[in-house]
């Protein structure tokens, strides 16, 4: 029991030293975010938003919320530079400008290579092993899941 509580305040003492990058933890980011999402995000604005936003985003998943994040991050990020600092990570990520609705289209590009590289391996896989096989059906499910 005492090995559990003292598990227990260990990761609640992680927990608490885990504050974010850098970005995140930015009074102008976090400023800016709120005003936008203020003036965005709700009612006639949000409206607004979703019938300009273009279909691929939206088909995407890109949220109002996410774009206040991606545009007050650009607004931090360009503060830092024009005072001759570094720039800072934001949710853990480097900032990188989007491209359509790929924020980082090289991380998007290498998982589709890594799902395609699933499918080839299943169907090399389901090819030359017998259904029979005791591990057939949870190798299946792997590359599937894997793949995904």
């Amino acid at each position: 029991m005492a090995w559990r509580t003292a598990r227990l305040l260990l990761l609640a003492g992680a927990a608490a030293l885990a504050s974010g990058s850098q970005g995140d933890r930015e009074p102008v980011y976090r400023d800016c975010l709120l005003q936008c999402e203020e003036r965005n995000c709700s009612g006639g604005a949000l409206k607004h938003f979703r019938s300009h936003q273009p279909i691929y985003m939206s088909l995407a998943g890109w949220t109002c919320r996410d774009d206040c994040k991606y545009e007050c991050m650009w607004v931090t990020v360009g503060l830092y530079l024009q005072e001759g600092h570094k720039v800072p990570q934001f949710h853990g990520k480097w900032p990188f400008s989007r491209f359509l609705c790929f924020q980082e289209p090289a991380s998007a590009v290498a998982s589709f290579l890594n799902g395609l590289a699933s499918l080839v391996m299943l169907c090399r896989y389901r090819a030359s092993v017998p259904a029979s096989s005791p591990m057939y059906p949870t190798c299946v499910a792997f590359a599937w899941l894997s793949g995904r």
